[in-house]
């Protein structure tokens, strides 16, 4: 979940979602009381108790801590909406943290977060780059929102073909093939013109 306050977007746990695990007091102190030959397979079991709370503990710091690092790097998404995210991939994430990308990787796989712009798989946050006339980079998901909203304002008698949404983007910088226009609506489940056309005509 992630809120503003007066340092900035914060990410906490959601704690609803986080198993309570705790090892029962009396039965620990029962085995701390008993001398080791005596309960040898009890202990060896409190010992993997023990072990597995930490491995849960460690694994959800490990999740707080990768989603808080692409919170601070895409401030401009969280205060201004899609249109703004940047290009992150997993590497700049596994190397400000100094872990391994595997492991950024398997942390925002089927994660979710509650941001103002509705919940979003951490996977969403990451994407290439796509250059700008400007010399910088949008990210992918910014150009997908760019294509959603030309297409929601189009003239339904005369919808924007691929190559038209392209000049559009040009006219803000973003230069993009008309087969990577193609690729973004299909991604975005946006019929070509044609069919946008003739259903607009059904209707």
């Amino acid at each position: 979940i992630v809120r503003k306050t007066r340092r900035g977007w914060q990410v906490t746990l959601n704690s609803a979602a986080m198993p309570r695990l705790q090892i029962n007091g009396l039965y620990a102190q029962m085995l701390g009381n008993q001398k080791e030959s005596a309960h040898a397979g009890l202990q060896a079991q409190l010992q993997q108790a023990k072990w597995m709370i930490r491995n849960v503990e460690q694994r959800f710091d490990t999740i707080l801590r990768v989603a808080q690092a692409i919170v601070d790097r895409q401030t401009a998404f969280f205060s201004q909406g899609p249109a703004a995210m940047r290009p992150l991939i997993l590497k700049d994430i596994a190397g400000e943290l100094g872990l391994h990308e595997s492991t950024i990787s398997r942390a925002t796989t089927q994660k979710y977060m509650l941001t103002p712009f509705g919940t979003l798989e951490l996977k969403r946050f990451f994407g290439a780059g796509v250059s700008t006339d400007g010399g910088d980079a949008t990210s992918a998901t910014a150009v997908q929102t760019f294509i959603r909203q030309m297409v929601a304002e189009e003239n339904r008698a005369k919808p924007l073909s691929d190559s038209q949404i392209m000049e559009k983007l040009a006219d803000q910088g973003i230069v993009i093939a008309r087969r990577t226009v193609a690729k973004y609506r299909e991604a975005l489940r946006i019929a070509p013109a044609a069919l946008r056309k003739a259903q607009a005509v059904a209707r």
